[in-house]
């Protein structure tokens, strides 16, 4: 079973979702093989290097109020903690494109260091207010993953991976995912949104029993 996580490092509830994900692909144990790798999406693909204030920025996007805001916050802290995620505050939003570039080249190393630097970045942007269009920010969290950090380096300051990256952002887009996360199973499966545990579980389940 393949499955594809698309998502950016700046979306809250992607942080939720790849959680939640992976104990579910816990309780499906070793009966299932699964090949997990992540694909880019930008919520914010015209966001200046100097990133925007956190509440400006949602207020503007999706004319929520503050009050609004607080609630989704709250929600964001309960659901995160219900899969081991402990959300911090985040005053600014910036840029993700570097970490998409630097996600992709890590997929080409192993899916296991994907899947570390994609957590790594998650917990520096979301836990810890880091900013993930910066390179030292990068370099520390590629280091995390148990990636050669000089390489890191030098994907960076190149640009390299970038026509890629574009390439599947568009690839998942015209395929018709317009927010994320989405989980693509498959293919052909989609399981859209930070779904809890029990759901993923209960769909991919349902997913390999057609496979029979």
């Amino acid at each position: 079973m393949k499955i594809d996580f698309v998502s950016d490092v700046a979306c809250p509830w992607c942080a939720v979702g790849i959680n939640a994900l992976e104990q579910a692909l816990e309780r499906l144990g070793p009966e299932v093989h699964v090949e997990l790798q992540f694909q880019p999406f930008e919520l914010n693909p015209d966001m200046p290097p100097e990133g925007a204030d956190t509440g400006e920025y949602l207020a503007r996007k999706y004319g929520a109020s503050p009050a609004q805001l607080a609630q989704t916050q709250q929600t964001l802290r309960e659901r995160g903690a219900e899969v081991g995620f402990t959300f911090g505050e985040r005053p600014r939003v910036w840029n993700t494109f570097d970490a998409h570039r630097l996600l992709h080249w890590a997929g080409l190393q192993s899916a296991a260091q994907q899947r570390a630097l994609k957590h790594a970045l998650l917990q520096a942007y979301h836990a810890e207010a880091r900013n993930p269009a910066a390179h030292e920010v990068l370099l520390d969290c590629a280091l995390a993953a148990g990636l050669d950090v000089e390489a890191a380096r030098s994907v960076l300051e190149s640009g390299a991976w970038a026509d890629e990256v574009r390439a599947a952002e568009q690839h998942w887009q015209r395929l018709g995912i317009r927010s994320v996360p989405s989980v693509v199973v498959d293919g052909r499966h989609l399981i859209a949104g930070a779904q809890p545990p029990e759901v993923f579980e209960q769909a991919l389940r349902k997913i390999a029993a057609s496979h029979e």
